[in-house]
């Protein structure tokens, strides 16, 4: 029944977007507020009370600027737009299934296996395609597939975050590109390049610092026979590449020629990619087995994103213009004027200060892209955006609170610290210096 109100929510809220009445979207923000009250009772207990409490935080606060019921309705509208790319987007990965990519991605990381610099490439480069598509889900069908090679503990933490992680910078698929882009007004083709070279850069010093590391801890064995991989699989892999490449060809173009919301586009395309799958494929029995998978399971464990990402939201939209955000805003306009250098450090210690707590990045970085104007800070808005989201994805590895690493850590066996800081500190501090002086030169 949960999944029932969750999908229907998603269709309701479409809709609104193009009929744009008031009264549905009272509707639908109804049907949000039954669907956070349904996940309460099911989430974990840590993102369950974390949720209850950034929600009634953000209601209070925004009662009490005086826009009432409305202003409510408000700030818990704006974030529909991720929970509907949250529950849409899985849609993806069932004609990815169907069409043998994962079975072929399985081979080349087996054949790969006595190679780890390639094999570490390898992870690194697949969660590069197939993380912007199929978020967390990417992970979890890599790990099954490493299982039978069983990674040591730290090269699992190295690789899973920094093939994810990249995503989080440039992906439409992701809440936090949709997110700041949309905070911001600024068009995914005009942020995309940007967004990607961070993304490569941020892979080409993962690969480089692995391999200094695989140096010192040599994990290959020289005597194992290698073999070709089948013509086959190579023509899947191709085909994988290509996949991606249109389907996000296809946003940009949507988005050129109507200037609809990258975010409306995406859940659009989650669901007609399947259902052109389905029509030129003509296996509706096949698509059958993923699809009831979809609405039994997945959707229905969604319930602490759900709690998460509602709560944060709220509660960013809520903190907007409140003298508390106006003083940190000042100040960091204040440190801008000093040095890019400062501000920029300031803004990444604050938004990991406030994920190491456990609060979502939504509610750090939503404030502060709601929050602060690029003119007063004196770059551009892309400048801002490039920032926000290497802030994001940088706290969504170290935070051990984070979805991500609570996810590699689990498959690692280490812990959440383990996972972020002590095996991927060096990587996401070089990174940040990096980034940093990058987004400095654009301006």
């Amino acid at each position: 029944m949960r999944s029932y109100l969750i999908l229907g929510m998603c269709a309701l809220f479409l809709v609104q977007y193009f009929a744009e009445l008031n009264w549905l979207q009272f509707v639908v923000v109804g049907l949000s507020i039954l669907a956070f009250l349904g996940s309460a009772f099911k989430a974990d207990r840590f993102p369950r009370w974390l949720g209850i409490i950034m929600m009634t935080a953000g209601i209070v606060i925004e009662w009490h600027k005086g826009t009432g019921v409305q202003g409510i309705s408000d700030g818990i509208f704006l974030i529909l737009p991720l929970l509907c790319l949250l529950t849409l987007a899985p849609l993806l990965s069932v004609p990815l299934r169907l069409s043998g990519h994962f079975g072929s991605i399985a081979a080349l990381l087996r054949n790969l296996m006595h190679q780890p610099r390639k094999l570490y490439a390898g992870i690194t480069g697949t969660l590069f395609l197939l993380a912007p598509v199929l978020n967390l889900g990417s992970v979890r069908i890599l790990n099954e597939f490493m299982e039978e090679i069983k990674l040591p503990s730290t090269m699992s933490a190295k690789s899973y975050l920094v093939g994810f992680s990249t995503a989080v910078m440039w992906s439409p698929y992701f809440a936090s590109v949709s997110l700041v882009l949309h905070y911001l007004n600024i068009p995914f083709e005009e942020y995309i390049l940007y967004g990607i070279g961070l993304s490569v850069l941020s892979l080409v010093v993962g690969n480089v610092l692995f391999a200094l590391w695989e140096k010192g801890n040599p994990l290959s064995d020289r005597s194992a026979t290698k073999a070709p991989l089948e013509k086959e699989h190579r023509r899947q892999m191709i085909k994988l590449v290509l996949f991606v490449v249109i389907l996000m060809s296809a946003c940009l173009v949507v988005e050129k020629f109507t200037h609809w919301s990258m975010i409306v586009i995406v859940c659009l395309m989650s669901i007609l990619v399947p259902l052109g799958y389905g029509v030129v494929s003509k296996d509706w029995k096949r698509m059958a087995a993923p699809l009831v998978d979809l609405r039994d399971r997945t959707v229905p464990m969604l319930n602490n994103e759900i709690m998460l990402f509602m709560s944060a939201g709220m509660l960013a939209f809520a903190i907007k213009g409140t003298s508390a955000a106006n003083g940190v805003s000042t100040l960091l306009v204040h440190l801008a004027d000093r040095s890019f250098i400062l501000f920029a450090l300031a803004v990444m210690l604050i938004v990991l200060s406030i994920t190491y707590m456990g609060i979502h990045q939504i509610a750090a970085v939503g404030a502060l892209a709601m929050q602060l104007n690029p003119a007063e800070i004196g770059i551009s808005n892309i400048g801002l955006a490039l920032l926000l989201l290497l802030t994001w994805s940088i706290s969504t590895a170290l935070s051990p609170f984070s979805g991500l690493n609570l996810m590699v850590s689990r498959f690692a066996g280490i812990s959440g610290v383990q996972t972020g800081l002590r095996a991927n500190g060096l990587h996401l501090s070089i990174l940040a210096l990096i980034g940093i002086a990058i987004i400095s030169y654009i301006g």
